[in-house]
């Protein structure tokens, strides 16, 4: 499938900024099963500095210089993106979860792809025990680690509600498990924490949905907007698949993956410093349109 991407984002300040610095992770880049034909990333107004360069997950991240007064800062992205993800793996036929933990454990694989990279606590994800006993009900002894993680996944499509405005960026998993509600980054946290809990790697993914529902499909959640889902490693065979929780399905070629990280933090589309009062506003954008 080929989809032509398109993002608008617009920061609109209170007062004047002077000067500003940004990391921004809004760079498509080539991954297993997802080609990058064409991109852009365009800035208004225009950096007086940028850099481009890859974080150690091998994000592409590009770091901006502005030094024109502005109260409005517009980013755009353009893209052509080729996915041919193919989920057709069998999920009783993945080894037992505990096999799973232990080869996580007993990996020495230090590289970006490694599941001892995902084990642990991180700066959005906690491993709570309220969370872990949720996820546990799904994890019964001997079960195959994605066949439980497609039941984990859709218990909490059925248990939270999808809902704007219930979370923000900073909610933390324990506060969005209490609520029962969010967005897909909280019912990302959420699932992140319960399989980090029981020892299961789980990365965090940034990227976009299909815009346009195929015949006879309802529209996905989220689509309208960025979307985040779930990488779970499934051991050495079948090695990390992805798992959007917001919509109860395995991601497959309706998603295209921007950035991929231990959490929230680590592929936030832009952070840095301003240098203004008042607080600021922001505006998103998306469309995700095949054209083959």
């Amino acid at each position: 499938m080929i989809y032509d991407v398109r993002q608008e984002t617009i920061y609109r300040y209170a007062s004047s900024v002077a000067y500003a610095r940004h990391v921004v992770r809004l760079g498509l880049i080539d991954r297993p099963d997802q080609r990058v034909v064409a991109a852009a990333l365009d800035f208004a107004p225009a950096p007086v500095e940028r850099r481009e360069g890859r974080d150690f997950f091998g994000n592409r991240v590009t770091w901006i210089a502005l030094d024109q007064p502005h109260d409005t800062l517009v980013v755009k992205v353009a893209a052509r993106v080729a996915v041919t993800r193919n989920v057709s793996i069998k999920p009783d036929a993945t080894p037992p979860w505990e096999d799973v933990r232990r080869e996580a454990f007993e990996s020495d694989d230090l590289s970006s792809q490694s599941p001892a990279h995902f084990l642990f606590p991180s700066r959005q994800v906690s491993l709570d025990p309220e969370i872990r006993e949720y996820a546990s009900e799904s994890f019964a002894p001997g079960r195959p680690v994605l066949a439980a993680a497609i039941d984990l996944m859709q218990r909490i499509k059925a248990d939270f509600v999808y809902e704007l405005g219930a979370t923000d960026a900073s909610t933390t998993p324990p506060m969005s498990f209490a609520l029962r509600r969010g967005v897909c980054q909280d019912f990302s946290h959420i699932m992140i924490s319960g399989m980090r809990s029981l020892g299961l790697p789980s990365a965090y993914v940034s990227g976009y949905l299909r815009t346009v529902p195929r015949e006879s499909e309802e529209k996905l959640a989220g689509a309208d907007a960025m979307h985040a889902w779930v990488f779970t490693w499934c051991g050495p065979e079948a090695g990390w698949i992805g798992l959007d929780p917001t919509n109860g399905i395995l991601a497959g070629d309706d998603h295209v993956v921007l950035a991929i990280g231990r959490d929230y933090a680590d592929v936030a589309p832009m952070d840095g410093v301003v240098f203004a009062s008042g607080r600021q506003r922001l505006e998103v954008a998306v469309s995700v349109i095949p054209v083959a």
